[in-house]
C-alpha cells in the first residue's frame, strides 16, 4: 500500500509519498512540472509534491488535498483509505496556537500559597537594560489554590480538602473552562494528592486533565508547572486536529513527529510534545541522509518560507530539557534547534537609515510580491531580481487558476520604487540589484549567526563540518552561508526542498521516560538507579506497539548531572562505573564552559530512558552513468545573474539531466522541481551515484 510523509509548514506543505500503483505514476507523469517522481526497486516510486499551506479558494486542508492530488482523485471522489498504509506527519498546529495564544481556556490547580509561583517564575531578565519589562501572558485563565501539602520526605502535612476542591471546580466548570492543569508541591515523588484531585476533576466532566507528575516528573515546581499548563492548554487543540485528519483517514495508521525527533501514534500525541513537531522532521531527515552520504559532523540548515532552523550533530541527536518557546517555559526533551526569523518570505524594508530583513514574514498568503497576491518584497523577491531564481523553472502554482509562474515584473517595479526611496533618503544612488544583494547579505549574516550560536559558542570548530542544506529556499544561499562560516562542503539531498517531509519517513518510534533523582552520585546510588531504570523501561514499553515494520530496538540511558550548588546540568551516558560517569561529565563540562570543578560533588538531577524502535524506511536508488566521463553536461540556458557585485553569465542545468561524476563549476544554477540551487563562483557541484549533490569550495591555492 501507499505511504505518505507530510510536513505542514507555515508557507508550503511538503509531501513525500512511496507509491506502489503504476497507474497512479502514469497519471502523475503527465504533470511532470508539479511532481518529482523517482523510481525505486521492486516497482515502487518516490513522489515529492509541494503545495501552499493556505489556499482557501481551492481547498480547506492542505494535507488531505496533497494526498488526493498524488492519488489523482477527482474532487467528487472519496479518499480511498484502503490504498493508504500509513501517514506520518509533523504539524505546526500547536506551535501556531501557542504563538497566537489561541489554546483552550485552562484552569491551574496549585498548592495553597503558590498561586502566583508560575507568574513570578525565575525572575529572569532577557534584556537586562530594558526599562519597560513586558511579561509574557500566562496560558492559564484562572488559578485555584488547593489546601494540601506533603513535605520533601513524603510526610502528609495537610490532607486534601476534597469538598472544597469539588465546590471550586464546579464553579470553574460553569464558566465554560474544560481544560485543567494540576500542580502540587513535591508531587513529582508523592503522587497521591494529585491523583485524588484528578479523580474529582474527571467526575465533574473536564475533558483535558494534565497531571504534573505524569507530564514532567521533575523536582522544580515552576518548570514542572509551566510544562503541565502548556500541555493542558495545547492538547485539546491538538486532539481536535488529529480527530479532523483521522476522520478522513479511516483505518489508516496515523503517526505524528514529536519534538524529540521520534514518531508516536496519533492517539498518544500530546501538546507538550508537539511544539517543534515540524522542524524535528527536518533534523531527522538531514541527519539520516547525511549519514547515508558518509558525513558524520553535520550542521543542518533548514531555510523555509517563514524562518530558518539550524542544528548541530556529532554522533547523536542533541536535545535540551529546559526550553522557552513563544514566551512559554517548558521542561520536555526537544531537539536542540535554533530558529531565526529569516526565511524566503521574510519581508524587506528600509526604515529611513538602514535595511531590515524580517522578522515579519509574508507567509503563504499573500506571500512574496512575486506570488501574484499583492505581497511585500521578500528575500525570495531579492533572489528573483538577482537572477538566482528563474520564474520559468519555479513551480507554476500561482494566480487564480494556480497555473502561472512567479511574476518578475512586479518584483522589478517594486525594487525600482524602493531604490528611489533609498536614493532620496541617503542621497546615494544604488541600482535595484545592488539593493537586493544588500538585503541578501543581511539575511545571510542573520542565519550564519544562528549557526555560530549552536556551534562556535559551544566550543565546536565547524570548518570541517558539512552544511546539510534543505528547505525550499536553502539552496539559493547555501554557498554564501558556508563562505561566512568557513565551511568547505555543502550537501544537498535530491529531496532537499522537502526534506522535513522525507524525515518523517526516516524517523523511528521513540519514547523517553524520565524520573527525578536529586541525589549525590555514589556507589549506593548506582544500585537505586538500576531499579529506577527498569521501571522507566516498563513505562516506555507500554507506549510502544508491536509492529511488523520494526527492524530493531535500541535503548539509550542518560543521566542529568550538575555540580552541587549549581543549576546548569549536562546529559551524559549512564554507566555502572562511577569513574566513567565522572570522566564523561568533566569532558562535556570542559568543552562547554572551559573549566572543571574537581572538588565539588556531582548531583544526579534525573535519569532518562529512551527506547527506539527502528522502522522500515525508504531506500535510495543507485544511479548509473550513461554518458562517457569526458562528456560534460550541457546547460539548458545561460542567464545573467548578479553575484559578487557584478552581472555574470550563468548556465542553468536541470538536476535530472545530471549523471554521477558530473562536475559543475560556479557560477551556475541547478534547478529542481522543488527547489533552486545557486552554485556561487569558486564553488563546484558534483553528483554522486545516489543522486547526492556535493558542493565544494576550491582551496585558496586553486582559485
Amino acid at each position: 500500500m501507499n505511504k505518505f510523509f507530510v510536513d505542514r509548514g507555515g508557507t508550503f506543505t511538503d509531501i513525500v509519498a512511496v507509491v506502489i500503483d503504476e497507474q497512479i505514476i502514469n497519471k502523475l507523469s503527465q504533470k511532470q512540472e508539479q511532481f518529482l517522481i523517482v523510481p525505486l526497486p521492486n516497482k515502487k516510486w518516490i513522489v515529492v509534491y509541494k503545495l501552499l499551506s493556505e489556499n482557501p479558494e481551492k481547498y480547506q486542508d492542505a494535507v488531505i488535498q496533497g494526498i488526493r492530488d498524488i492519488l489523482c482523485l477527482a474532487p467528487d471522489k472519496a479518499l480511498p483509505t484502503a490504498q493508504i498504509e500509513t501517514v506520518k506527519m509533523g504539524t505546526t498546529v500547536a506551535t501556531n496556537a501557542l504563538l497566537e495564544r489561541k489554546g483552550d481556556r485552562t484552569v491551574l490547580l496549585i498548592t495553597k500559597g503558590f498561586k502566583d509561583a508560575l507568574r513570578i517564575g525565575y525572575q529572569n531578565r532577557p534584556n537586562i537594560f530594558a526599562l519597560q519589562i513586558i511579561l509574557p501572558s500566562m496560558l492559564y485563565e484562572l488559578a485555584v489554590e488547593v489546601e494540601e501539602r506533603y513535605d520533601s520526605k513524603g510526610n502528609e502535612l495537610i490532607p486534601v480538602n476534597l469538598e472544597k476542591v469539588r465546590h471550586d471546580l464546579e464553579q470553574v466548570y460553569q464558566q465554560g473552562i474544560r481544560s485543567c492543569a494540576i500542580v502540587f508541591m513535591h508531587s513529582y515523588r508523592y503522587h497521591n494528592h494529585e491523583n485524588q484531585v484528578a479523580k474529582i476533576v474527571q467526575e465533574i466532566g473536564f475533558t483535558q486533565i494534565s497531571i504534573s507528575h505524569q507530564v514532567s516528573p521533575s523536582m522544580k515546581l515552576v518548570s514542572r508547572g509551566d510544562t503541565t499548563v502548556v500541555d493542558a492548554y495545547l492538547s485539546p487543540i491538538l486532539k481536535r486536529y488529529v480527530k479532523q485528519v483521522s476522520s478522513q483517514l479511516i483505518n489508516t495508521k496515523l503517526m505524528f513527529m514529536k519534538s524529540d525527533g521520534g514518531l508516536i501514534d496519533a492517539d498518544k500525541f500530546q501538546g507538550k510534545d508537539s511544539i517543534l513537531s515540524g522542524p524535528a522532521g527536518g533534523i531527522v531527515g538531514a541527519v539520516q541522509t547525511s549519514l547515508r552520504a558518509g558525513f558524520k559532523e553535520i550542521i543542518t540548515f533548514d531555510m523555509g518560507g517563514t524562518s530558518t532552523d539550524v542544528a548541530h550533530f556529532k554522533g547523536e541527536y542533541e536535545r535540551q530539557l529546559d526550553n522557552e518557546i513563544a514566551g512559554a517555559r517548558m521542561r520536555v526533551p526537544v531537539l536542540s534547534i535554533h530558529t531565526v526569523a529569516a526565511g524566503g518570505g521574510s519581508i524587506l524594508r528600509f526604515d529611513g537609515a538602514s535595511f531590515k530583513v524580517g522578522p515579519e514574514s509574508a507567509g503563504a498568503n499573500p506571500g512574496p510580491a512575486c506570488y501574484r497576491r499583492g505581497g511585500s518584497l521578500t528575500v525570495t523577491d531579492a533572489n528573483v531580481i538577482l537572477g538566482k531564481i528563474q520564474p520559468q523553472y519555479f513551480p507554476h502554482i500561482f494566480g487564480q487558476e494556480g497555473n502561472l509562474p512567479l511574476d518578475k515584473d512586479i518584483v522589478t517595479h517594486k525594487f525600482i520604487e524602493l531604490s528611489k526611496e533609498i536614493d532620496q533618503a541617503t542621497e546615494q544612488q544604488n541600482t535595484p540589484e545592488k539593493i537586493a544583494a544588500g538585503f541578501i547579505k543581511i539575511a545571510v549574516e542573520n542565519m550564519a549567526n544562528a549557526i555560530k550560536k549552536i556551534s562556535l559558542q559551544r566550543g565546536y570548530d565547524v570548518t570541517n563540518y558539512t552544511l546539510c542544506t534543505f528547505g525550499g529556499a536553502g539552496g539559493q544561499v547555501a554557498c554564501l552561508i558556508a563562505d561566512t562560516l568557513g565551511i568547505k562542503t555543502v550537501f544537498l539531498h535530491p529531496y532537499a526542498g522537502a526534506l522535513s517531509a522525507y524525515g518523517m519517513g526516516l524517523a523511528d518510534l521513540r519514547v523517553i521516560k524520565e524520573s527525578a533523582i536529586e541525589k549525590s552520585l555514589d556507589k549506593n546510588l548506582i544500585y537505586d538507579l538500576k531499579s529506577i531504570i527498569n521501571q522507566l523501561k516498563n513505562q516506555a514499553r507500554k507506549e510502544l506497539n508491536t509492529n511488523k515494520s520494526i527492524k530493531a530496538e535500541n535503548i539509550i540511558i542518560k543521566l542529568s548531572l550538575k555540580y552541587q550548588g549549581t543549576d546548569s546540568s549536562l546529559l551524559v551516558d549512564f554507566a555502572e562505573d562511577i569513574t566513567v560517569i565522572q570522566q564523561s561529565f568533566e569532558k562535556e563540562y570542559q568543552l562547554r564552559y572551559g573549566f572543571i570543578q574537581t572538588k565539588k560533588m556531582l548531583i544526579v538531577e534525573s535519569v532518562s530512558v529512551e527506547i527506539i524502535q527502528i522502522m522500515d524506511s525508504p531506500n535510495e536508488p543507485l544511479l548509473s552513468r550513461i554518458r562517457p566521463l569526458n562528456d560534460i553536461p550541457l546547460p539548458i540556458k545561460i542567464v545573467p545573474v548578479f553575484t559578487e557585485d557584478k552581472w555574470q553569465d550563468t548556465p542553468i542545468y536541470k538536476r535530472e539531466d545530471l549523471q554521477p561524476e558530473d562536475n559543475i563549476k560556479g557560477p551556475a544554477i541547478i534547478v529542481e522541481k522543488i527547489s533552486t540551487i545557486m552554485v556561487e563562483p569558486d564553488w563546484s557541484a558534483k553528483l554522486t551515484g545516489y543522486n547526492h549533490l556535493i558542493i565544494s569550495k576550491k582551496d585558496d591555492d586553486q582559485i
